[in-house]
């Protein structure tokens, strides 16, 4: 794929490790996964499905906001800052956000952060608890340090929130998947547009999980993972799938390419996994069996991508790849 373009920050230094020799699957995990145990802090049972970003502050190269469960298992949201990306200081302190209507703002619980860069600021979106129901919250930042908190997006059930890194028209874009209360048996990702952030409509169907002849590992829910990649070839989309055994439920992740222009239409969409729980850390631990990528880091002039991801609602791991590789794949196993 000689002439596709990637679009974003320019990021030689990103977190790196190449392809184990002979290993022929297109990702790759960290050699010295997991990146974040689950009791880095010091009140935390579990960090894990968190977000990050380039972020240049001081020493600093990345920051990220961090889902981290403490030892009441109370989901809360934390800042971290990281040289590397892969050595994290994550503040013991939860995030407090400004701004919202005390309607809005009253603080239930927060989880699985998504984090964007629009513009000069930095846009947080997560699974926010509106009157104990999961709906997205929206906040953003320039330091991470203050975060004005912004209306709710959606009507309680919901979850995924991922906003996309420009404007679709002049319309701000953003992935959700309605949910219930649960732990949801049934998912699929929409797409919605809003002029301001505060008001959402125009909502299109992106996808449902697939038949379970054709791709088992997703023929339960999906739901969108970390922020889209512009490429010349769509949108790339790392998206997680579940499928439900008698074990219960087993998180994978794939890819799909969406339309630049008009991103509810899926051009090519994985029918093989990229990277399905099977090392130790991904499948023991307080939900095993899940790998539930929420960032990604990539570098448009090489094509290398990490994927951040959480192990088992407990840890945080990472994974390496190229994204024409990505691309190539998503076009070869595609379901559609």
């Amino acid at each position: 794929m000689n002439n596709l373009k990637i679009m974003g920050e320019a990021l030689p230094d990103m977190p790196w490790e190449e392809r184990p020799a002979g290993y022929r699957h297109i990702m790759w995990r960290y050699s010295a996964n997991p990146i974040i145990e689950r009791d880095q802090l010091s009140t935390s049972n579990s960090i894990f499905n968190s977000a990050v970003v380039p972020f240049r502050k001081g020493k600093y190269n990345y920051a990220g906001v961090f889902r981290c469960d403490d030892t009441n298992i109370r989901m809360r949201l934390h800042v971290g800052f990281s040289v590397d990306g892969l050595n994290w200081d994550i503040a013991e302190e939860d995030v407090r956000f400004e701004g919202a209507d005390p309607e809005v703002g009253t603080w239930v619980y927060g989880y699985d952060p998504r984090v964007v860069k629009l513009g000069d600021k930095y846009y947080v979106t997560w699974c926010n608890g509106y009157c104990g129901e999961p709906t997205i919250g929206i906040a953003w930042t320039t330091d991470f340090e203050t975060f004005h908190q912004l209306e709710n997006a959606f009507l309680p059930y919901n979850r995924n929130g991922v906003l996309f890194p420009r404007k679709i028209g002049d319309r701000y874009a953003m992935l959700s998947r309605p949910s219930d209360r649960g732990h949801t048996p049934f998912g699929d990702i929409y797409y919605s547009e809003s002029p301001d952030l505060e008001f959402w409509g125009r909502h299109r169907l992106v996808m449902r999980p697939s038949q379970f002849e054709k791709s088992a590992w997703q023929c339960t829910k999906v739901g969108a993972g970390p922020v889209p990649i512009e490429t010349s070839e769509g949108w790339l989309l790392i998206y997680h799938g579940v499928h439900q055994t008698c074990n219960g439920f087993n998180y994978s992740f794939g890819a799909a390419l969406l339309d630049l222009e008009q991103p509810w239409k899926v051009l090519a969409r994985t029918g093989a996994y990229l990277l399905a729980p099977t090392e130790t850390y991904e499948c023991m631990g307080d939900v095993p069996n899940v790998t539930f990528p929420c960032a990604t880091l990539h570098d448009p002039a090489t094509g290398r991508i990490a994927v951040y991801y959480g192990c088992a609602d407990t840890v945080t791991g990472l994974a390496f790849g190229y994204i024409p590789e990505i691309i190539e794949f998503t076009k070869k196993t595609n379901i559609l």
